[in-house]
């Protein structure tokens, strides 16, 4: 009796609604955090036709290990964890859940520019210490500041529009966006958005063009206290330059959900800093939006694989 093509999910769990559509294939879970010798393992084993991946990169030698994969499909936007290049090679597809947990982002990033702008977490930390700082203390007002986004996808479009409801002035970098919505002002270049924005906060893909464009160089442009958000990818920013900003007065703070090498463990850089909020990539993951990415990206493999999708 021949057995069922296998998908190999690149985690331990995946949406019950995402498990049903993919019925008709034997799923294999690698676990959390899965390294690369694990995947070549479970590929050599499995020979999967699809990978759904959650966590872990998808490298050429992984590709390698499973001569039957047609698919590559992301639970969720970023697919820089992918080797594009080496898929494109193999004629493998690579497909991603864009806007899937687009609100969930959204969300969060307005949760961490509100933490910044308010000094939540230092205010919290200081009342538990006993302290009592209201006729100190002095939160940044939003209404009337300008917000620099940087890159205007799903997410970026969110946060631009509850700017605007905060009555904040609303700009935005995006080289590949062909038109700007009403409510926001097109930026013609990164340093020019840096130099008017009050806040400033990344939604763009991590590509080999834009690593690191967050450095020393592009923030010596940045207006004096600004605060800087990045719920996008952890390679967008040079960690060291940030450090040195937040020092010298360059940013009044920063929030960071995404970081250069993850999971973050200690002892790390960030430990120490006061004014740096931070947070475990968990800027896309809620209830909803888990269900959303799952049944997506089970969607993409059922459509390369020309599988009728199963009726929930």
């Amino acid at each position: 009796m021949v057995g069922k093509d296998v998908v190999l999910v690149t985690g331990s769990d995946l949406a019950e609604q995402a498990m049903v559509m993919l019925q008709g294939f034997e799923v294999v879970f690698a676990g959390r955090q899965p390294t690369e010798d694990d995947l070549i393992a479970l590929c050599e084993r499995h020979n999967p036709v699809a990978i759904l991946v959650r966590y872990g990169r998808i490298t050429a030698k992984v590709m390698d290990a499973a001569p039957a994969l047609q698919v590559i499909s992301k639970h969720g936007s970023g697919i820089d964890v992918i080797d594009q290049t080496a898929a494109a090679e193999r004629n493998i597809a690579v497909r991603a859940a864009p806007g899937a947990n687009a609100a969930a982002v959204a969300e969060h990033t307005w949760a961490l520019i509100l933490a910044c702008a308010k000094s939540v977490v230092p205010l919290d930390k200081r009342l538990r210490d006993g302290h009592w700082d209201k006729a100190t203390h002095k939160s940044i007002e939003l209404e009337g500041l300008t917000l620099g986004l940087i890159g205007l996808g799903a997410i970026g479009s969110r946060v631009a529009t509850i700017g605007h409801a905060f009555g904040m002035k609303v700009l935005a970098y995006d080289p590949y966006a062909k038109s700007m919505p009403a409510l926001c002002e097109r930026a013609e270049t990164l340093t020019g958005l840096l130099s008017r924005s009050d806040v400033v906060s990344l939604h763009c893909p991590l590509t080999d063009e834009n690593r690191g464009m967050i450095n020393s160089e592009t923030l010596a442009h940045c207006k004096r206290n600004a605060i800087l958000v990045n719920t996008a990818r952890g390679g967008l920013i040079h960690s060291e330059s940030l450090l040195a900003a937040l020092q010298d007065g360059t940013l009044h703070s920063a929030a960071l959900d995404s970081f250069p090498h993850e999971p973050l463990t200690a002892p790390h850089l960030w430990q120490s800093v006061e004014n740096v909020v931070i947070s475990p990539h968990i800027g896309g993951v809620t209830a909803a939006s888990y269900i959303r990415m799952g049944t997506v990206a089970a969607s993409n493999i059922l459509a390369v694989m020309d599988v009728t999708t199963v009726s929930l």
